[in-house]
Formats: structure tokens, sequence, C-alpha cells
């Protein structure tokens, strides 16, 4: 049984950096994919970022640059570190998990994930 607890997240003014993150039990390592999505009001969920158990990572093109995912191994958690915040990022974060899959695919067809957190408020202010 695959079970994802987040932590972190709040309020931040813009520019500023907040992060995420989820304890990751029941996956097996071998195969695997993992990622952060979200979900704006009256919005669709929209995948922020993904990485697979062949360590490709992925990016929307709206984070890159500004956000990183992680994965600890030895304690089990995945990570999203979210500098230079910006009002549009404002949303309710989650961390998903598959037992298969490419990063890539993922990050833009969300919907597939499997396992899901409980999500966790974003909001930043100007």
């Amino acid at each position: 049984q695959v079970q994802l607890v987040q932590s972190g997240g709040g309020s931040v003014q813009a520019g500023g950096s907040l992060t995420l993150s989820c304890a990751v039990s029941g996956l097996d390592y071998h195969d695997y994919v993992l990622g952060w999505i979200r979900q704006a009001p009256g919005k669709e969920r929209e995948g922020v970022a993904t990485t697979d158990s062949g360590g490709f990572s992925s990016y929307a093109d709206s984070v890159r640059g500004r956000f990183t995912i992680s994965q600890d191994k030895i304690k089990n958690t995945l990570s999203l570190q979210m500098n230079s915040l910006k009002q549009e990022d404002t949303a309710v974060y989650f961390c998903a998990a598959r037992k298969s899959g490419g990063a890539w695919y993922f990050l833009k067809k969300p919907k597939d994930f499997d396992y899901w957190g409980q999500g966790t408020q974003v909001t930043v202010s100007s």
C-alpha cells in the first residue's frame, strides 16, 4: 500500500521561498514516478515537477528555473523547493506517485497518477 503524507506549505510574499515535503511509503524504488501537482481555484490539476526511477526530472515551463524537485531515498521523502514565488503559484499542491512510468508523461498527464497526498495550500501574496 503506497502512502503519501505531505508537510510544509503556507503563506509567503511574492519573491519568497517555501519547501514542500512528502513522506513516501510502500513504493518499489526499482520502477516508479513521483511528482508534484497543483490545482488553483477553478482550474484543472497541473503537473508542476516530476521525477522517475531512471533519474529523469521534468518541470512545467512556468516553474522551470524556480522550483526544484528532489528525493531522499534514505529518508523516503520527496521535496519541492520553491523559490522566487509568484502570485500565480497560489494553489493546493499535491504529491503523487505511480508504481511505473516516466517523468515527462506524468507531468503532462497528472490525472494518471495512482496515489495522492492529502494536499497542502500555498498562498503567495503581493
